[in-house]
C-alpha cells in the first residue's frame, strides 16, 4: 500500500528563476558596499513546508526577528506556523502497528466486509509550528544583495487530526488516537540561507530555504524525516548604523578615487 498522489508539487520550477534573480543583481553591483546596517531586522513572509517522506505539504506564516551584533554576525528568532493535509498509510507505521493492522484487514477481507483490493488509508489534517533562535552570518559586499547562513536549530510542534472516510477506517483511527487528535513535541536541527534583495536601505525582499532533521509521533512513525522550508516576504531594517565609519571612508578613499582626484589635479592648468 502506497501514499496517494501528492495534489501539489514543490514549485521547484521558481527557484533557479531566483538564483539567476541574484546573480543578476550580484554582478550588476558587485564593486559596491551597504554603508547601513540597521542595528534590527524585521522579517514576515509566506512559507512552505515540505515533507517529502509523508508527501506532506503545508503552508504558512514565518517570522524572524534579529538583531546585527557586528555587520557579519546577527543573533534572532524564527517562527513558522504552516498547515496542510496529506494521508497516513500502513508503510509510514512502526513494524509492530503494520503487522497488526495486517492481521485486522486480513480477516475482515475473509469475512467478506470488505474486498481484496480495499486500501488503507487515514487523511490527517497537520499543524506544524517551528522556534528556533540563534546566529546568522550576513555577507555584505554587494550593495543591493545581502546573502546569508545559519545553523537550524529549535524545537518543532506538530499536531495531527485524522479524518476517517468509512467504518474500518474510523475504528482504526480510533485505536491510534483514541483523542481525536494528537500533539507531540520534539526537537530538530539543520542549516539554513538564503539572501536579501535590498530595495532601499531600510526595505528587503528576503528569500531563503531551511532543511531541517526531526522525529516527531515516533510511536506512530516509524522513520524520522528531514523536511524543507521555503519562503519570501520583506524584510525591515531599522535602528542605528552599525557599520563602522572607517569602513565607509575606506572606500571613499579608495586607489580608484585617489587616481581619479589626482588625474584631476594633474589637469589643472599650472599658475
Amino acid at each position: 500500500m502506497s501514499p496517494l498522489p501528492r495534489k501539489c508539487k514543490v514549485p521547484g520550477s521558481i527557484r533557479p528563476l531566483l538564483v539567476l534573480l541574484l546573480l543578476s543583481w550580484a554582478t550588476r553591483h558587485v564593486h559596491a558596499q551597504q554603508d547601513y546596517v540597521g542595528r534590527y531586522d524585521i522579517y514576515n513572509g509566506f512559507a512552505t513546508l515540505d515533507a517529502p517522506h509523508l508527501n506532506l505539504i503545508t503552508r504558512g506564516y514565518h517570522f524572524q526577528g534579529g538583531w546585527n551584533q557586528k555587520s557579519w554576525l546577527a543573533q534572532g528568532f524564527d517562527y513558522s506556523v504552516t498547515t496542510g493535509h496529506n494521508s497516513l498509510t500502513p508503510n509510514l507505521l512502526p513494524t509492530a502497528l503494520q503487522q497488526q493492522l495486517g492481521a485486522q484487514i486480513l480477516q475482515l477481507i475473509m469475512a467478506g466486509v470488505i474486498p481484496p483490493t480495499y486500501q488503507v488509508y487515514v487523511p490527517v489534517d497537520s499543524t506544524t509550528q517551528t522556534f528556533a533562535a540563534g546566529p546568522q552570518f550576513n555577507y555584505r559586499k554587494f550593495q543591493h544583495v545581502t546573502l546569508f547562513i545559519r545553523p537550524s536549530i529549535g524545537a518543532i510542534y506538530e499536531t495531527a487530526t485524522p479524518h476517517p472516510h468509512d467504518a474500518v477506517t474510523t475504528a482504526i483511527a480510533q485505536e491510534l488516537v483514541p483523542s481525536g487528535k494528537k500533539s507531540d513535541w520534539t526537537g530538530f536541527y539543520g542549516f539554513g540561507g538564503g539572501y536579501d534583495l535590498n530595495v532601499t536601505k531600510h526595505v528587503a525582499l528576503r528569500m531563503q530555504t531551511d532543511v531541517v532533521y526531526f522525529h516527531v509521533f515516533n510511536d506512530l512513525l516509524k522513520d524520522g524525516r528531514w523536511d524543507f522550508r521555503w519562503s519570501i516576504g520583506p524584510t525591515f531594517h531599522f535602528g542605528g548604523n552599525i557599520r563602522p565609519l572607517k569602513s565607509v571612508l575606506r572606500r571613499d578613499t579608495s586607489p580608484v578615487s585617489a587616481s581619479t582626484g589626482a588625474q584631476s589635479s594633474s589637469s589643472q592648468p599650472n599658475p
